[in-house]
């Protein structure tokens, strides 16, 4: 009987991929997990970027009767998730921090009554009385939990919330638990399924090796000038290059448009309007490049990416990995790049110290955060207050990176949260029947005008929240923007909609009351033991980056402890010691011409390959850093220069 029941469930699964995502079949692996979650077993699935891991969640979600619960701490891929399945008529919600009450309880209502198939939460919100309550209530097929290696901390993004997460099983005894991340060490495999309370180990896991990436690491001094030959030199498709402080995206966003290369920028800090309008463009090859913080790029799916770059050192093999990793999603040939620099090695080292004030900062600024939000100790457990981050740092005196990382801190102590996913317009819910609104209109007809507008241009409004434009609304009513502001929230005070306003600053959140920060003090796994883990990390990057010896695939490989990786053959240290993708003849004609080129003069390495040009730019690059390798050519400041013997 249970041979039929999986057969049956495994029909109806690739139906439901058919039918919804137009696939005719799996990818690899992805069947095994879906029927490891169709027969109920808890189960870990480690895909690479790019490998199809919500369709692991998704197709068996539907493919069952109820509603599937899916833990992600990240607002934008919630968001982005939610319009993805909405846009195949799946119905689908998320609850957040920042949203109204009412819209809050609208959500969880559609959950318990069956008319969602998908709701996406905060690992915070497991926790609240609400929540529980909900979910007692829910039929729930099951719970997924999304980039799972925050739940270690042996991983590089712990959040202690995501410890909360087993707590619930007991409310949904039957429903088994699907574990997704793209990155994860052995060490933290194991702690996943622990720490997740798994009934048995039950991993899936797809080799990290991506055969159509190649992986290079630069030392150059001149990383404009390498960037620019890469992003000239590639003829099709697009790019992504990464740095660490949000204004330089724009600087090297403006740089690459003046010299002729269409390019965008994205952090965290622009309008959520802002950031979705560029990610189309760049989505859309309207734009070539897009300059970005590591904001960018979780949860979206652009097949020819064929450059990934990294301008700065990022903080840990696996977050270099994940980001690399956005690179060939169509399987076709891909670069990554990191450009490094000996000023990067000590930034590294000093962003490090940056990520861990000492505990007498912290407190003072804690302290500065309830005096600039006036809220007195002992007061405003859940409560919500716009937060500028800038302001606050500049009127207190604080260095912005120090706030930034205590805030961080302090949000996996769970002592408060900070949402940057703030919404583009304005939301309205008429939560009241045809009828007494149409009482409401006779008694108060200074109301008519707006009421009619609401009922006539904003469909679905009584039945849930809609987007609202109050400047549109204005012009088509005749009144003034703050005239009709003013008749919104008296609507909402006799409690016939709700209305919540845009927010236009990120929103500060404190879990718990204001505490008194003569008895404050951090956890041990929260601080010491983050910050040794930390450190390890960045030994790992320096590791890695310093090691020329063995191939970059190979280090990469190993470090996900696959131990038995083949060299590429193609990346900078393979070419370097003689793998070599240029043939051997083409090799010496292109070794000849450079001791010709350089033979009494010295050149930039950008008017040596303009020397060259008879021969494909990567091959003379390759053959270029063979001879600096090999002690033929010698380069200082971007100049090449021929070694005397």
């Amino acid at each position: 009987m249970d041979k039929i029941i999986h057969d049956i469930m495994s029909v109806r699964s690739r139906a439901v991929l058919k039918q919804y995502w137009g696939y005719p079949s799996f990818r690899p692996l992805q069947e095994e997990i879906v029927d490891s979650v169709l027969d109920g077993r808890d189960t870990l699935a480690l895909l690479p970027t790019g490998g199809g891991k919500s369709i692991c969640f998704q197709v068996p979600a539907m493919a069952m009767d109820g509603v599937c619960v899916v833990v992600t701490p990240l607002i934008a891929l919630m968001k982005d998730q939610v319009a993805h399945l909405v846009a195949k008529r799946i119905p689908a919600a998320a609850i957040f921090s920042g949203m109204h009450p009412d819209q809050v309880e609208l959500v969880y209502n559609q959950a318990v009554f069956g008319r969602l198939k998908f709701l996406y939460v905060s690992p915070e919100r497991l926790q609240t009385t609400q929540f529980l309550e909900a979910i007692k209530r829910m039929k729930v097929n099951l719970l997924a939990v999304d980039e799972s290696h925050c739940i270690s901390q042996w991983g590089y993004d712990f959040r202690p919330p995501y410890l909360k997460i087993a707590e619930i099983r007991p409310f949904i005894p039957r429903t088994p638990v699907l574990a997704l991340t793209a990155t994860a060490t052995a060490k933290v495999v194991d702690d996943i399924q622990f720490r997740l309370g798994f009934k048995a180990n039950n991993v899936f896991q797809s080799s990290f090796e991506r055969k159509n990436v190649t992986y290079n690491v630069y030392h150059e001094p001149d990383k404009l000038g390498v960037l620019y030959r890469k992003l000239h030199a590639m003829s099709q498709g697009s790019a992504i290059v990464y740095v660490r402080n949000r204004k330089r995206t724009q600087v090297i966003a403006d740089w690459l448009n003046s010299v002729g290369i269409p390019a965008t920028f994205y952090h965290a800090g622009l309008e959520a309007r802002i950031r979705d309008e560029r990610q189309n463009l760049w989505m859309r090859g309207q734009v070539k490049v897009m300059a970005a913080t590591n904001a960018f790029g979780l949860g979206i799916d652009k097949p020819d990416v064929r450059l990934v770059i990294h301008l700065d050192l990022p903080d840990s093999i696996e977050a270099y990995f994940q980001e690399a990793g956005r690179a060939g999603r169509d399987l076709q040939p891909s670069e990554a790049f990191l450009l490094v620099s000996e000023a990067d090695l000590r930034q590294l080292e000093d962003h490090l110290k940056q990520s861990f004030p000492e505990l007498e900062r912290i407190k003072a600024i804690y302290n500065a955060i309830g005096n600039y939000l006036r809220v007195p100790v002992g007061t405003g457990e859940g409560m919500m207050y716009p937060f500028d981050m800038v302001d606050f740092s500049k009127r207190y005196g604080f260095d912005l990176r120090a706030v930034y990382s205590t805030l961080k801190i302090l949000e996996k102590e769970g002592i408060l949260a900070l949402s940057e996913g703030f919404d583009d317009t304005s939301r309205l819910w008429i939560k009241s029947s045809r009828d007494d609104l149409y009482r409401f209109q006779v008694a108060f007809p200074q109301f008519d005008p707006l009421v009619k507008y609401m009922l006539r241009s904003l469909p679905g409004v009584l039945s849930d929240y809609v987007r609202f434009n109050e400047e549109v609304a204005a012009t088509k009513t005749g009144m003034g923007a703050e005239q009709l502001r003013a008749l919104l929230k008296k609507m909402e005070e006799y409690n016939f909609l709700s209305y919540i306003p845009r927010q236009d600053k990120p929103q500060l959140q404190l879990v718990t009351e204001m505490l008194d920060t003569r008895y404050f003090a951090l956890s041990k796994e929260n601080y010491s033991d983050r910050k040794r883990e930390a450190e390890e990390r960045v030994r790992a990057v320096e590791d890695y980056v310093n090691n020329n010896q063995e191939c970059r695939s190979v280090q990469l490989l190993r470090y996900f402890n696959e131990q038995h990786g083949k060299a590429c053959g193609k990346c900078d240290v393979c070419v370097s010691h003689g793998a070599r993708s240029v043939g051997n003849d083409e090799f010496g004609e292109i070794c000849t011409l450079l001791k010709g080129v350089l033979c009494d003069r010295q050149l930039k390495i950008g008017e040596v390959l303009q020397t060259c040009h008879a021969f494909e730019e990567e091959a003379v690059m390759e053959v270029i850093r063979w001879m600096i390798d090999n002690g033929t050519l010698t380069v200082r400041d971007d100049v090449l220069s021929l070694k005397k013997t």
